[in-house]
Parts: structure tokens; C-alpha cells; sequence
């Protein structure tokens, strides 16, 4: 009964369409969405029949009945979409296609990589280079580009610096969020685990001005990968182990996509390693224990989506015994020695001196495409860094107590429109607002502030803009406002606020002079307004060649640190004084670069000259006396000062099997007024490598890198201190740079199918092949040891 009812409904059914006039018809385009240009070729389908645009992107479908059809649109190299049309309402429709798949998904397209400018110098790392460095840091990873280094504590704390200039003044982005984890300190590394990154791009200078206009230095841009606009599941883990600390890391990420563009990622990291060790000894509490774990959700379609993402990083961090000395002659002793004062067997403990920082990062994102004008962005973002740092002092119980308790927390909103709709050139202009708030709890330490508790506000704007002038010359060009006000709550010692000659400039920001133990309180409250600008081109010739050229004038407001130091600054060792007077920074920045690639072989060379006035530097100038014992004295000032640089790399394909790098850095920084050396400017570099290749073994690959660091032979004078041993003045040879070094790393992996979906790769890494005794410059620990002796890095990658 049920069928033969099932059937007379449908008979009638087509008795009724039958019966209709089907008379109708449907005209329009299909058109790019993206910019407005009609698509040729497209096809629509229906009812097992097909329709074909003509040169115009134009359709006409006759012989409609007034009824709904669903049609399907396709063009070559775009997401197919049906569209359900109610012809009884409807005469004329365009149909929009998504014509842009690489906003959707990951597309390689051979020799045209998408960059974040088109004049700046600037390098991406890729998947490769992230898993070699899985167990390592972001600062180790970037030294595999030319012109970037790192400002080393030890072994585990690593700064990145960018053509001679670290700290506040380069920028990083992390998941689109600008870190905000306290960077003014030497010894604070980023707060990031690299193995959350699918790619991370180096651009040299302030020229991406949408990211911010202070990065004097330069813009890292970490991005994770994007999830496929698919039905998809995949992951994978990646495990590491050393001999050198005799620990390891492990890592591991889960991604699931769906086709209607909804996506989720799960991923968590966990890194555990002893007491390292040079070629001779122990580095006795050098070890580190590192947690990190991120979560995203979000739907990524073409005309809109939004993300929601969370990170969480713990990391616990031993800073060598030796390094915190009682009095200058132990400095003077350690200097001469030549090896640790303490040297203690293996263990994974970790001691004071020693960092535990937490910090907390989330954002939401959404955005939404306009027909033919372009894409709007807007997103919030958090994030909270909690920072201690203990010291060795007189009782077991201050020592379980930190010396420096800071909670930094940081609200930003930022908004942008994208105009991408012209060929020819596209706008992008955005806002930005940011509180930011900084705790320094001495209840908790029991300790004078280092840094006080403050207020920050920012306030910014840009508008960029890229112009194709004709198929070889493209020119980009840009300008950013920022606003900054910092409002802090800072006591002075009476003794150091007239030692500093505070009271003839600042008195009228005394708010209390009735401390207690004399001291006061001010209310320092401080506005910057800064410019920043950039204009360059990019210019294809002979098929092969490319030359960029590119000006950018950058300020940045000086940070807290630079402004209000006033103490011990324990985990490094040093006595740190700001100074009030101190204003914004002026970078003028030019820089060319020249670069041929083919098949064969290719190279670049990139000279640049970035001129500075009112450069802020931190260096030593003498000891003082502590309850703890002496300390050397480091205080900021500023002067004008110009970095002189260029960067060289090349590669050969010698045959189908063999490849050779070669990468040269040189910089040359000091201040112009009296010719003195800046401090801490990187050595000229040479690094070379070859690689041999082998896809028919299981993919195998194999290099051997030479590493050669010159001697820094420019570097501002020693200091003359007083030694309580010999009863008289001495140089401290606190700037003098060690001797030259050369390293041998090898490296290897090979890839192995376990499953149609499912493949393991295996690599190793020996580092410091020969175990050469070495001292880097750039690492602030070189007084007391020596860098890393012999390393055996395993790696296991599973992509499933």
C-alpha cells in the first residue's frame, strides 16, 4: 500500500510539471568574487545538462519551469558551489565564485612564495627547519637565515637579533598576536614554542608597518599551517632526544577539517633536559623543563570565518651556579680562569639561580569578504605573563621566595580593511588599541621593585598600500601613527633620586616624600608620539634576477625597563639603572637587495645602512657595593649611532644529488659622534654547507655545515674598577670578545612509508662534530664557561 501510494504521488507529480509552462529563462554572470573579473570558461550544471560561459563570463539557460533548480558553478582552480534558485522569483542571477583557493587551504606555487612585503629583505623557514630545531628555540631555528643571531644566557635563553639590534626593537608575531612577555631584559627568551609554527618568516627592518612601527630591528612572523577547506583528519608527533643534557622533547598535534570549512587543532609540547656541558665540565645548573600545550576551533570559509585560539607555555630555567659572582674579584677571577668556579656532577635538578615564567595567550578572529572591495578583519587578543626569578640568598627560606615577581597583562584590539579587489593594487588600512598593565608584587619578594608597577596604553594607525606598475616594477609604500602613554607608580631612594639629578627636571612628579626608609614616591607619566614610514620597489629582470630596494624611518618609545631599572637585576648578575631623560628612538633605514634563482644555481647580496639617533643602549660602567656583595653596574643611555651591514647568501645545484649554501653576515655598529664601537654587535659569519640527496633511499638527505664566527675586534672600552684584593684600580675586561671559533655539524634523515596515510622520518644531528672549546661573544655568560661541547640530536617524525 505504501508504495502504490509513494508512486501515484509521484506520478502526479510529473503530471503537474508537465503540465507548467516551462518557458522561462535565467541570464547573469559567474564573476570572481574576489575582484569583481567575470570567469570564461565556467560551467554550470543541472538536470544532467551544461552550460558554459562565453569570453565575458556570461550565461544564458532557457526552458525553465517556474520551479527550483540547484545549480552547480564550477571554474578551473575554484571551489565548486551550489546555488538553489527559485525561477518562479527569480530572472537574473550572478553567481560569485571562491577564485582564490589559497585563502583556503595550503597551494604551492612553484618560484612565487607570498610575501609580507615586496621590497623588504625577508626569509621564511619552513616545516624542515621547524622539526629540526623541535627540542631547541625560536632564536636557534632563525639562525639558519643571514644577518639573524641571538643574544645568549647559557645555553637554554636565546634572544634573536636582527642585523645587530634585539630586545624591544624586534617584533614578534605570533599566530597574528604581538608577543608581549616582558623583551626588554637580555636574559628573557621568548615565551613561544616553536613547534606551534608551519612557518616562520624573518622580515629585516620596520617596513611591514601593519604589524607595528617600532621594530627598528626587524619582524619575526610565526604562522601556523592552515587547515584544508576539506573533510580531513591528520597529525603529527615528533620526539627528540640528546646526549648533551641528556634529555628530550617531545610534541604532537591533532587537526581535524571539514569541508563546510569548520576546523579544530589540538597540540601540546613537553621538553626535559639536565645540566649541559662543555667539552671539559659540567655546566652545573643549566637544565630546563619546558611544558606548552594550544587549542584552535574556528570555520574558514572564503566570504567569512572566525578563529578561536589559546596557548599556555611553562617553562622553569637554571641559570649557571658560576655565573652570580659576590664581589668584583670573583668577576676578575672568573674572567682570567678560564672555567667555572662551580662545577658540580650531572643532574637534572634545577637551583637557584633560576627563572619560572607562565604565560597565557588568547584571541579571537573574524573576518568577512565584501564583494569586489576587499576582506575586513577585527580581533581581540589576551595574554598574561607571569615572571619570576629567584636568587641565591642568605637563608633557605628568602631562597624559596623570588627576587623579582612580575605579572604583565595585555588587552589589544585591532581592526583592518583590506581593498584587494583592483588588479592592479590593493590598500590595507587598521587601528589598533592596547592596555597593558604590569604587577610588581614586593609583598612576595621582599625586594626592591626592579621595574614598577605601570599602566600602558597604545593607541595606533597605518594605511599600506602595493601598486604594480607594470608586470616587472612593483612598489609598495606605507605610514603609521602611534600613540603611547605609560603611567607608572615607581619609589626612588632619596640617595639615588639626587645622585641622578632627578629633583631639578622631576620634582613636580613627586607625589609622597615622607617613605619610609628615604625614600619617595613618584608618578612619572610619560606620552610618545611616533611616525613611522615606508616606501619601496621591487623590480623582475632577465627572467631570473629580482631587485628590492627600500626606506624605512621607524621610532620607538623607550620600554619600562629603560626608563625606571633601579636595582639588582638578579638573574643577570647585574646592577641595572634607567634613566628618565631618555626619549624615543629615530631609525632611517636603507636597504638593497639583489638576487638571481634559477634551477642551477642562485645568490643574493643585501647591503643596508640603518642610522639611529638617539640609539638606547645598556653597557657597563663600574661596581657597586650590595648587601649581596658587588655588583657591576650597567646603565641605559643614548647617542647617535649608525649599523652599516650586508648579508650574502648563494647556493649551487652541482648535479642531480649535490648541493652546497653558502651564507655571509657582517655588521658594523657604533656611535657616530665619538666613534666608539656599539656593544654587542654580532661578528662577521661565514657558514657553509653540502647536502647530498638521494630520493631513492627512502628519501635520504645528508649534510655537513662549516661554521666559522670571526673575532668581534670592535668593541667599546673596558671599565677601570676598584679590586679589594690587590687595593687598587684594575681593568675589567668585561667587553672584550673571546677568540675566533670554527664548528662541524652534520645532519641526516630519511623518510619511511608505514601507511598509505602514515610516514616516519628519522633524522640526526651532530653538533659540534669535534667538540671544539669556544666562547661566543653575543652569549652574556662567556665570562664563566665555555659554550656547548659534542651533541647527539635523534629525531623521530611521525606524519599521520
Amino acid at each position: 500500500m505504501k508504495r502504490f501510494t509513494l508512486a501515484c504521488v509521484f506520478l502526479l507529480g510529473v503530471s503537474i510539471l508537465s503540465a507548467q509552462d516551462c518557458d522561462k529563462t535565467l541570464t547573469g554572470q559567474v564573476i570572481d568574487f574576489h575582484d569583481g573579473v567575470p570567469l570564461k570558461g565556467a560551467t554550470i550544471t543541472f538536470n544532467n545538462k551544461t552550460i558554459v560561459t562565453d569570453s565575458n563570463g556570461t550565461y544564458t539557460i532557457n526552458g525553465l519551469c517556474a520551479v527550483s533548480y540547484a545549480f552547480t558553478v564550477s571554474h578551473v582552480n575554484c571551489n565548486a558551489q551550489v546555488f538553489t534558485i527559485d525561477m518562479s522569483k527569480v530572472a537574473t542571477k550572478d553567481f560569485y565564485l571562491e577564485h582564490h583557493l589559497n585563502e583556503l587551504q595550503e597551494v604551492k606555487v612553484a618560484g612565487k612564495n607570498r610575501r609580507e612585503t615586496s621590497s623588504s629583505q625577508e626569509q621564511t623557514i619552513n616545516t624542515d627547519i621547524i622539526e629540526k630545531y623541535s627540542s631547541a628555540s625560536l632564536g636557534d631555528a632563525l639562525r639558519e637565515i643571514p644577518g639573524v643571531s641571538s643574544l645568549n644566557t647559557g645555553t637554554t635563553i636565546v634572544k634573536p637579533i636582527i642585523q645587530g639590534l634585539s630586545g624591544s626593537r624586534v617584533l614578534i608575531m605570533n599566530n597574528n598576536v604581538r608577543m608581549q612577555d616582558m623583551e626588554w631584559g637580555d636574559e628573557h627568551a621568548p615565551n613561544i614554542d616553536i613547534n606551534t609554527a608551519g612557518s616562520v618568516t624573518v622580515v629585516k627592518g620596520a617596513s611591514a608597518l601593519q604589524y607595528g612601527g617600532d621594530a627598528i630591528g626587524g619582524i619575526i612572523i610565526m604562522k601556523p599551517k592552515r587547515v584544508p577547506a576539506k573533510d580531513t583528519l591528520f597529525g603529527k608527533t615528533i620526539i627528540t632526544g640528546a646526549t648533551n643534557g641528556r634529555g628530550g622533547s617531545i610534541s604532537s598535534e591533532i587537526v581535524k577539517g571539514y569541508e563546510n570549512g569548520w576546523f579544530l587543532k589540538a597540540q601540546g609540547a613537553l621538553k626535559r633536559f639536565g645540566d649541559f656541558e662543555a667539552p671539559d665540565y659540567v655546566l652545573s645548573n643549566t637544565g630546563v623543563f619546558e611544558k606548552g600545550a594550544s587549542i584552535a576551533f574556528g570555520v574558514n570559509k572564503f566570504e567569512y570565518g572566525f578563529d578561536a585560539f589559546y596557548s599556555f607555555y611553562d617553562t622553569e630555567i637554571g641559570i649557571l651556579a658560576s655565573s652570580h659572582i659576590g664581589n668584583v674579584d670573583d668577576l676578575i677571577r672568573s674572567i682570567n680562569s678560564g672555567q667555572p668556579d662551580i662545577i658540580r656532577d650531572f643532574t637534572y635538578d634545577i637551583s637557584n639561580p633560576r627563572q619560572e615564567v607562565t604565560h597565557h595567550l588568547g584571541k579571537v578572529t573574524y573576518y568577512k569578504r565584501f564583494e569586489e572591495l576587499g576582506k575586513w578583519t577585527t580581533q581581540y587578543d589576551f595574554q598574561q605573563n607571569q615572571r619570576f626569578e629567584f636568587d641565591i640568598r642568605r637563608t633557605d627560606e628568602l631562597s624559596r621566595r623570588p627576587s623579582i615577581d612580575l605579572e604583565l597583562t595585555t588587552h589589544t584590539l585591532t581592526s583592518d580593511f583590506e581593498f584587494d579587489a583592483k588588479p592592479n593594487y590593493s590598500l590595507k588600512g587598521g587601528i589598533l588599541l592596547r592596555y597593558q598593565e604590569n604587577v610588581a608584587d614586593i609583598a612576595e619578594t621582599g625586594v626592591r621593585r626592579l621595574i614598577p608597577d605601570y599602566d600602558k596604553y597604545d593607541i595606533g594607525a597605518f594605511l599600506t598600500g602595493e601598486f604594480d606598475i607594470n608586470e616587472s616594477l612593483i612598489m609598495d609604500a606605507g605610514i603609521r601613527y602611534d600613540f603611547n602613554r605609560i603611567d607608572a607608580k615607581k619609589f626612588y631612594q632619596d640617595s639615588r633620586w639626587d645622585e641622578r639629578g632627578y629633583e631639578t627636571d622631576f620634582s613636580d612628579i613627586v607625589i609622597d616624600r615622607e617613605v619610609r626608609n628615604s625614600q619617595l614616591l613618584a608618578n612619572p607619566v610619560f606620552d610618545y608620539h611616533n611616525i613611522s614610514s615606508t616606501v619601496g620597489i621591487q623590480y623582475s629582470f632577465k627572467e631570473d634576477y629580482q631587485l628590492r630596494a627600500n626606506y624605512a624611518l621607524a621610532q620607538r618609545a623607550p620600554n619600562p625597563a629603560e626608563l625606571f631599572s633601579d636595582g639588582l637585576h638578579h638573574s643577570a648578575a647585574r646592577i641595572e639603572l634607567g634613566d628618565l631623560r631618555i626619549d624615543q628612538e629615530t631609525s632611517h633605514k636603507l636597504s638593497v637587495s639583489l638576487q638571481k634563482n634559477n634551477e642551477k644555481w642562485g645568490w643574493e647580496i643585501a647591503p643596508y645602512a640603518n642610522f639611529v639617533n638617539d640609539y638606547i643602549l645598556l653597557e657597563p660602567t663600574g661596581t657597586n657595593l650590595t648587601i649581596r656583595g658587588a655588583f657591576p653596574v650597567w646603565e641605559y643611555r643614548q647617542t647617535d649611532a649608525q649599523l652599516l651591514g650586508v648579508d650574502a647568501k648563494m647556493y649551487v645545484n652541482w648535479s642531480k644529488h649535490w648541493q652546497t649554501d653558502h651564507n655571509f653576515s657582517l655588521v658594523k655598529g657604533k656611535e657616530t659622534d665619538n666613534d666608539i664601537p656599539l656593544i654587542n654587535m654580532p661578528a662577521p659569519n661565514f657558514t657553509n654547507k653540502i647536502t647530498f640527496t638521494k630520493k631513492d633511499w627512502f628519501n635520504l638527505q645528508a649534510s655537513l655545515e662549516s661554521q666559522y664566527t670571526f673575532r668581534q675586534n670592535e668593541f667599546p672600552p673596558n671599565i677601570i674598577v676598584f679590586s679589594p684584593d690587590a687595593q687598587e684600580d684594575v681593568e675589567l675586561e668585561i667587553n672584550t670578545p673571546p677568540d675566533a671559533y670554527h664548528l662541524l655539524n652534520f645532519d641526516t634523515d630519511m623518510e619511511f612509508e608505514l601507511g598509505q596515510k602514515t610516514d616516519l622520518n628519522v633524522g640526526l644531528t651532530i653538533n659540534n662534530i669535534l667538540n671544539t672549546n669556544y666562547r661566543n661573544y653575543l652569549n652574556r655568560l662567556r665570562y664563566f664557561a665555555d659554550e656547548l661541547g659534542r651533541n647527539f640530536l635523534l629525531r623521530i617524525s611521525i606524519n599521520y
